[in-house]
């Protein structure tokens, strides 16, 4: 009886110790005597010691932070360029059968592959297009991982770094730029205002004592001020007409 009382409580025991709980965000991974024998869905499920076992796969979206990696663009310029990464595991089964630990694997490729696709592309290219070149990377990383049975959501370039002599140099650039800029809008505006110029002149020019009305009008938009000494400087229309009234008196 007492033998009896003894193996029912190991019984017990040995059954409770099968229990094991799967939660709702992961899927369990069960093998049976090293065998793969199926999932085990969230929840109490039994799973036999030493005959069984499991391992828990977390089915929630991860963020993996690549970390600086040092890269030279197509045109010669060392940067600096860290990112981060969104995937969740699509198949349990071969995120525990096919790759190791998917996690550090993941990292280490994304880091490889930023390197290398960085190294594509010029300076003005990743500093321009910095969600084109994530796209690139995310495409890349999804495809190697997928028998992994990984997925990658999206991968966000967060920062790009530059030595201090090449962020002087482009502050430089820049600056130049801007300084052509100004250079040509003040030639435009200067070859505009000539063009007006000339029509108005050209419009003065055509009509006799034109110039002599605008001469008078800047003569009096002038006297407003006391303190302005005017030079007055005879048109010559004026001269002109006095010469014709000179040759009508003859």
């Amino acid at each position: 009886m007492q033998i009896s009382l003894i193996i029912l409580a190991l019984v017990v025991i040995y059954f409770l110790a099968s229990i094991r709980q799967i939660n709702q965000y992961e899927l369990g991974v069960k093998f049976g005597l090293g065998k793969f024998t199926g999932l085990l869905s969230p929840g109490w499920r039994i799973v036999f010691p030493i005959f069984q076992s499991y391992k828990k796969v977390d089915m929630r979206v991860k963020a993996v932070d690549v970390p600086d990696q040092k890269a030279i663009t197509r045109d010669n310029v060392s940067v600096t360029v860290n990112a981060v990464i969104y995937y969740k595991v699509s198949s349990a089964e071969k995120a525990i059968l096919e790759v190791e630990n998917y996690f550090y694997a993941i990292s280490q490729y994304a880091q490889t592959t930023m390197r290398n696709i960085v190294g594509e592309v010029s300076l003005d290219e990743l500093l321009a297009g910095r969600e084109k070149i994530a796209n690139h990377i995310k495409e890349v990383v999804d495809k190697e991982t997928d028998p992994w049975g990984l997925k990658v959501i999206n991968v966000e370039l967060k920062d790009v770094s530059l030595h201090e002599e090449m962020e002087r140099t482009i502050a430089k650039q820049a600056e130049a730029e801007r300084e052509k800029r100004a250079v040509i809008i003040t030639s435009e505006g200067e070859l505009a205002a000539a063009g007006n110029m000339a029509k108005a002149a050209e419009i003065l020019s055509a009509v006799p004592g034109a110039l002599h009305l605008r001469t008078l009008q800047s003569m009096n938009d002038i006297s407003s001020d006391q303190s302005n000494t005017v030079v007055f400087t005879l048109p010559l229309d004026i001269i002109k007409a006095f010469a014709g009234f000179k040759d009508a008196a003859k």
